[in-house]
């Protein structure tokens, strides 16, 4: 049966409990030295953080709304804009006692990125804010987490209790972001212990779990979860581990998911949009492995495009799947373009 039931309204929603700031970004020939300066060749501004993931979700036919804060300013309406022109809702107000944050991210001729962020009323969630937003939900509705989210002083522990006091006909997942080493103990621990999904890259596993290895750094952080937890490890371009959840562990070792070989120009945003393009094959009614599958092929095709938010939609996917039963499973029998120019 293809995917589609949480396209219907009134379906499960994606609902980013995070931030979403504006991202600059300025390419430059290298770093300059301390106290010097350095002339950008480019220079990008676009919503950032979590937009990516509600992009990734909505393109594929899941309703996305972003439950975090956003000010007042040229940030703010940025932010609102960008998420207005995606057809994503808005849960709280705007906050007129300042603007959204941003991050300024500068890239070398090699690739490598420096971050610098700078949060704005985006950091200083209420109570009030938390129990507007727990009141908005529905069952069935994926709430997603990120870790810069959890590592803010006062929005982490706000998030956490939250986390921790959703009904089980809410679904969990977190991404702990590459910062997720310094997030609190006595934050994390009551987030994983109420989450369904953990998805993490390479790394964020290694330093979660202490092991190199992702497909045992994916079964060890599983034991971590709510009762019947599932966890995936993404690793670029071999694709993904995944720990599915429920049953006796013993009987559901991790297994490999491969990716989509593809020419790769631009990686930035391609875990989000894994995490998006998950989320919303799950709210629309497919199993974990299914859903997974679909995640690899819509990262694989984020690389393939330059920007932020690259996540393809349905008929983006459709094509880039080619021949792929897993695009009749997904959107049922339909037309198709060979998948050459991918590779």
């Amino acid at each position: 049966m293809s995917a589609g039931a949480g396209r219907e309204a009134g379906g499960p929603r994606v609902v980013l409990a995070g931030n979403v700031i504006a991202d600059l970004v300025i390419e430059i020939p290298a770093l300059p030295e301390r106290g010097g300066d350095v002339i950008g060749t480019r220079t990008e501004l676009t919503a950032g953080g979590g937009f990516n993931t509600l992009v990734a979700a909505r393109r594929l036919g899941t309703e996305s709304v972003f439950a975090g804060l956003h000010g007042t300013g040229p940030y703010g309406d940025l932010v609102r804009e960008a998420l207005a022109a995606e057809d994503i809702g808005v849960v709280l107000p705007a906050r007129a006692d300042g603007d959204t944050g941003f991050t300024v991210a500068l890239v070398e001729a090699g690739g490598e990125r420096t971050f610098v962020t700078s949060f704005g009323v985006d950091a200083e969630m209420t109570e009030a804010d938390v129990a507007a937003v727990a009141g908005r939900l529905r069952p069935g509705d994926l709430v997603q987490l990120s870790g810069y989210g959890l590592v803010m002083p006062v929005n982490g522990p706000l998030l956490a209790r939250f986390t921790a006091l959703l009904p089980p006909e809410i679904v969990v997942c977190l991404d702990p972001a590459p910062l997720v080493a310094d997030i609190p103990e006595a934050v994390l621990a009551p987030v994983l212990a109420r989450t369904d999904w953990l998805s993490a890259n390479a790394r964020e596993a290694r330093l979660m779990s202490g092991l190199d290895d992702p497909r045992a750094a994916a079964a060890a952080l599983r034991e971590r979860l709510a009762p019947g937890g599932g966890v995936l490890v993404r690793v670029d371009k071999d694709g993904c581990w995944l720990a599915a959840g429920g049953g006796s562990h013993a009987e559901l070792e991790p297994v490999r998911v491969p990716g989509f070989p593809v020419r790769a120009v631009d990686s930035n945003g391609a875990g989000d949009a894994h995490v998006g393009a998950f989320l919303a094959l799950l709210a629309q009614g497919c199993d974990p492995l299914t859903a997974v599958r679909g995640a690899n092929a819509a990262a694989a095709y984020a690389v393939t495009r330059r920007g932020p938010a690259t996540a393809p939609d349905r008929s983006e996917l459709r094509a880039f799947l080619g021949e792929d039963p897993l695009a009749v499973r997904l959107f049922g029998p339909g037309p198709y373009q060979a998948r050459s120019n991918w590779k």
